[in-house]
């Protein structure tokens, strides 16, 4: 009986936890610096769409695949994901799910953003 109920319960956790979380986007206008410079901003994880694909991976991602994506359990190291998949194969991925992984957790501009980045992870 104490088996299925933890077992339970860390489905819930899991589950819920890959679910991530809606944060407040104030925080990120507020730390805007103005700089428009595209390099730069690609560089730091923000795509030219303005989206902040990194910070969308820590997000919702960090809590099955790791801190540093460096994965655990039964979740992939996604830190050299684009040595191993196409920027398609991840798109697929990240956009439909795999496995434990359920679709749908980032969308639009966001979809494309994460897929680039972790595509540009060897």
């Amino acid at each position: 009986m104490k088996k299925k109920l933890l077992a339970m319960l860390f489905g819930s956790a899991l589950i819920l936890g890959a679910c991530g979380g809606g944060g407040d986007d104030t925080a990120d206008d507020a730390a805007d610096t103005g700089n428009d410079d595209a390099a730069t901003e690609e560089s730091a994880g923000e795509s030219a769409s303005g989206v902040d694909a990194e910070q969308v991976v820590q997000q919702k991602c960090i809590s099955c695949h790791g801190e540093n994506l460096e994965g655990q359990g039964n979740f992939p190291a996604l830190n050299d994901v684009g040595s191993r998949l196409s920027e398609d194969e991840i798109h697929d991925i990240v956009a439909n799910g795999k496995g434990a992984m359920p679709g749908g957790l980032v969308e639009g501009e966001e979809l494309d953003a994460v897929v680039q980045w972790l595509s540009e992870k060897k």
